[in-house]
């Protein structure tokens, strides 16, 4: 049994290697661009919608209430980084119910490269929202000696975020794996279940993290880095 994708490798020359995170990471991005250009293809402003359309309305209209209610900001201008983190991992984690597939989300490189977009994005967006001066002069805030203390913070935060997801997410196939040989019948389909639900709950608490320090570092510095809920 693989612990993470990043073992199963499918092709390999000198430095260069094409294993199972990069086949199912580009899997999923096809899939993301093949559903969406299939849902706003024929987009209606009618009274009768496609489901798809439905569903993309749904998750759009969920998000940027999540955004609100967390960030407490307009939501457009985070609108399409937010989701696609979210649609991203969420589908990553919800295909592990097909024979064969890795998420790519168990590989510590891909939540790596996840929380290192989050961590660009927080001075993007605050630098957009405050000016470049503002934003940094935050990081000085309530004294000058937090400076090194604020720094810190930016980077520990990114790595928790990558291992909290790794973790999360490795673990969970884990355990599958031990379940499907032990006990081959009904309680892996169980665990199955269940562990699709826990790849949501995964993508959603990233997707919330994402959003509050992103928000925090576009509004004021003093909000709370995160719920203490997902602490």
């Amino acid at each position: 049994m693989n612990i993470t994708p990043d073992q199963l490798i499918y092709w390999q020359w000198g430095p260069l290697v094409f294993n199972a995170t990069l086949l199912y990471t580009w899997l999923v991005m096809a899939l993301l661009v093949l559903v969406s250009g299939l849902v706003t293809r024929r987009l209606s402003t009618g009274a009768r919608i496609s489901r798809l359309q439905n569903l993309l309305e749904i998750l759009v209209v969920f998000i940027r209430q999540q955004i609100i209610a967390v960030g407490h900001q307009e939501p457009g201008r985070y609108l399409a980084f937010i989701g696609t983190i979210f649609l991203f991992i969420a589908l990553s984690n919800l295909l592990s119910i097909v024979p064969g597939y890795q998420p790519p989300t168990g590989s510590l490189s891909t939540t790596t490269a996840l929380a290192a977009w989050v961590f660009a994005a927080v001075p993007f967006f605050g630098i957009w929202n405050l000016g470049i001066i503002r934003y940094f002069r935050n990081y000085t805030q309530p004294s000058v000696l937090m400076l090194p203390f604020n720094i810190i913070g930016e980077f520990s935060r990114t790595l928790a975020l990558a291992v909290r997801l790794f973790g999360n997410v490795m673990s969970g196939s884990m355990i599958g794996g031990v379940l499907l040989a032990v006990t081959p019948l009904f309680f892996p389909v169980v665990m199955q279940a269940f562990g699709l639900l826990i790849g949501i709950i995964q993508a959603y608490i990233f997707a919330v993290l994402a959003t509050v320090y992103i928000t925090a570092a576009a509004g004021a510095r003093s909000q709370p880095d995160a719920p203490a809920a997902l602490r």
